[in-house]
């Protein structure tokens, strides 16, 4: 079975865009990461990065893991390892 959802982005009716307060700026980010991890986009794109794009992916996202959960959370919620 699946671990992973991506329910927000089924419902979303928000205004997408960015700037305009912190609640649209939330709901703006979830709906581009969301997309942005659709299998069909990243089969396209990721082969079109070059090493240092797809390094500097790597290290922004782990950055933004490390700063914002404790260790159990990047395993549960990220990893779903426990």
């Amino acid at each position: 079975m699946a671990q992973d959802t991506h329910n927000f982005i089924q419902n979303y009716t928000g205004l997408g865009a960015f700037g305009m307060d912190r609640k649209t700026d939330q709901e703006t980010i979830m709906f581009y990461l969301q997309k942005f991890s659709e299998d069909r986009f990243m089969a396209k794109f990721i082969p079109r990065l070059d090493q240092d794009e797809l390094q500097e992916i790597y290290i922004f996202i782990n950055k933004m893991l490390k700063q914002h959960l404790s260790e159990n959370e990047y395993h549960n919620l990220f990893l779903k390892d426990r």
